[in-house]
């Protein structure tokens, strides 16, 4: 055999050798590329069953309260109108007997406006400004602290699901504040900062040490519920200085 031979070998050896190493190559390429299809797959699956369950939780917390705030009222407001009603229907006074009818119609409206409260529709009914207003009004009503609210232009335009976790994180900082806070005052602002909508709720009362175990539990909840809408929690406080908390969300 020549040189010549040999040399030809050499080449369709070398030749099929390096197929060989681009067939596997490609075949790994192939396989790691659908390993990672999979994974991938499995995380959007993972982060839409949390997101899901976070919506399950939030509507099942504003149902729940809805159903406390039902009960309060028809103890202590509805059952004392029906109270005062049957005193006044059952006088032979013609205008006790007027005032009792008239009771009877408050009941009624106070009973429909109830009714409406027992589902969620008042969410897309209702803008975020509104339910932001309507929370430091009552705030403001009970003498607990003096309150603000600042927000510029048009209403924000949200879906239903991302109003749902902004009103419930907006509670929950609501309800810190009055609980463990003590402030005199409350300020809410709502605002347009690099492409952002942002949220700040900002309280002058005690404050607290954010790197408390005790602190973190409540405020990792709040930040994971920002999360499932692509939005971001952050809170600055400190013993003594207030709280400010800000809630940001893409535009």
């Amino acid at each position: 055999m020549g040189a010549d031979d040999n040399q030809i070998i050499f080449i369709l050896f070398s030749g099929a050798f390096l197929a060989a190493i681009m067939a596997t190559f490609v075949v790994s390429m192939v396989v790691l590329h659908r390993q990672r299809q999979v994974q991938n797959k499995q995380k959007m699956d993972q982060i839409k069953a949390e997101y899901e369950k976070t919506l399950l939780n939030i509507e099942s917390e504003i149902q729940q309260d809805t159903l406390k705030h039902i009960g309060r009222e028809l103890h202590d407001n509805i059952g004392q109108l029906l109270s005062l009603s049957k005193l006044y229907l059952a006088s032979s006074k013609p205008e006790k007997q007027a005032e009792g009818k008239q009771l009877i119609n408050q009941i009624i409206s106070e009973v429909r406006g109830l009714s409406k409260t027992l589902n969620l529709d008042w969410v897309e009914t209702l803008s975020l400004e509104e339910f932001i207003a309507q929370q430091l009004e009552k705030i403001k009503e009970t003498g607990f602290c003096e309150v603000e609210f600042q927000h510029e232009g048009e209403n924000w335009n949200l879906d239903k699901d991302q109003k749902l976790v902004l009103i419930r994180v907006i509670q929950e900082c609501l309800n810190n504040a009055i609980k463990h806070a003590s402030p005199s005052l409350i300020r809410i602002s709502l605002e347009h900062q690099d492409g952002h909508r942002l949220i700040r709720i900002i309280d002058n009362g005690k404050g607290f040490d954010t790197s408390l175990p005790t602190q973190g539990s409540g405020m990792n909840n709040l930040r994971k519920r920002m999360e499932t809408i692509g939005g971001t929690f952050q809170i600055s406080s400190s013993p003594g200085e207030g709280t400010d908390i800000n809630l940001s969300l893409p535009i």
